[in-house]
């Protein structure tokens, strides 16, 4: 990862938790001074996906050093403190659950009406900013990447599933007050209802991500570079095409494309495999699993293989 696109990264990412951040409070306020259920989930949501955003950037005294002893080739699947993200969490989850019993006892009650039209302008602004600024950032990673990580897709899906369900609350329970249909008022508690079941949700993945970390966390190059130094001492082996170094919990998982020489047989090229998984399972206690995938290198120059004798009159560039 270059300099130039951590910086813009971290500057993406600092948008998006500032324009969480606001928008909470906007739509907090708009919504409780309009009475509508909808807006304050929506806000509640808001506040979730900055306090997401947040416990990844800051690390309360002796996180980092905790990380660092769970061993010199595994770093922490999450880069804040899993203490701070649960404090975050424990504060959002009380909100949801007060906000979905206070949008079911509004429904039971039948005592209902439409929000104010300042919510309707509310809805509009909050839904543009989000958008303008997811936006933003998909630009920002479209720059530097082929394409948005897993995890940014899932943000935007469960924000994008979020918003709708805002609009239709609070605009469909607008119009049941313009129109006169008193079904209609129903949408907009039903909708603060819906919203605060995503961010129990929310809650409940940030919990068990922090706990657990992320069940599948590629590793950074730097440390795969240990395990391709590793294959590469390997007799028979010409050069690592690839290697993928996946986290399970306290375990790794090591996928790697190694090269040969085309000119040995298949048994040879498998035992060659062997001995790199071997290794590579022997040297590091914490790879649990490891899966070599064997193709011939490009046969551009003439060379010999590894297992011949050196006294082959076969021209040869690679040893």
């Amino acid at each position: 990862m270059t300099s130039k696109y951590a910086a813009h990264s971290e500057a993406a990412a600092w948008t998006g938790i500032i324009n969480n951040f606001t928008l909470a409070i906007f739509k907090g306020v708009v919504g409780l001074l309009c009475d509508s259920k909808a807006l304050i989930g929506d806000a509640l949501y808001s506040a979730s996906e900055a306090a997401e955003g947040l416990s990844g950037k800051i690390q309360l005294p002796g996180f980092k050093e905790r990380s660092i002893q769970r061993g010199r080739y595994l770093k922490s699947s999450n880069e804040g403190d899993p203490l701070l993200t649960i404090i975050f969490t424990v504060f959002l989850l009380m909100g949801a659950l007060q906000m979905a019993i206070s949008a079911i006892k509004e429904m039971s009650s039948g005592d209902v009406a439409a929000p104010d039209y300042m919510s309707g302008v509310t809805v509009v602004i909050a839904v543009a900013l989000k958008e303008a600024v997811f936006q933003y950032q998909s630009r920002q990673s479209k720059k530097y990447e082929e394409e948005p990580s897993s995890a940014f897709v899932e943000t935007r899906r469960f924000s994008l599933y979020s918003s709708i369900v805002l609009l239709i609350g609070v605009f469909g329970s607008m119009a049941g007050g313009a129109l006169d249909i008193e079904g209609l008022l129903y949408l907009d508690p039903a909708a603060g209802l819906l919203i605060a079941c995503f961010v129990l949700w929310k809650g409940y993945r940030m919990v068990t991500s922090s706990i657990y970390g992320t069940l599948i966390q590629e590793l950074q190059d730097e440390d795969a570079a240990s395990f391709i130094e590793t294959v590469q001492r390997v007799h028979g082996v010409i050069m690592v095409e690839d290697l993928r170094a996946h986290e399970h919990g306290h375990y790794v998982a090591v996928e790697a494309k190694i090269c040969v020489n085309p000119r040995i047989t298949v048994m040879e090229a498998k035992d060659i495999a062997t001995r790199a998984k071997v290794l590579l399972m022997h040297r590091f206690t914490h790879v649990s699993d490891v899966n070599i995938h064997v193709i011939p290198y490009d046969p551009v120059y003439p060379y010999k293989s590894n297992h011949e004798n050196s006294n082959t009159d076969i021209p040869t560039l690679l040893q």
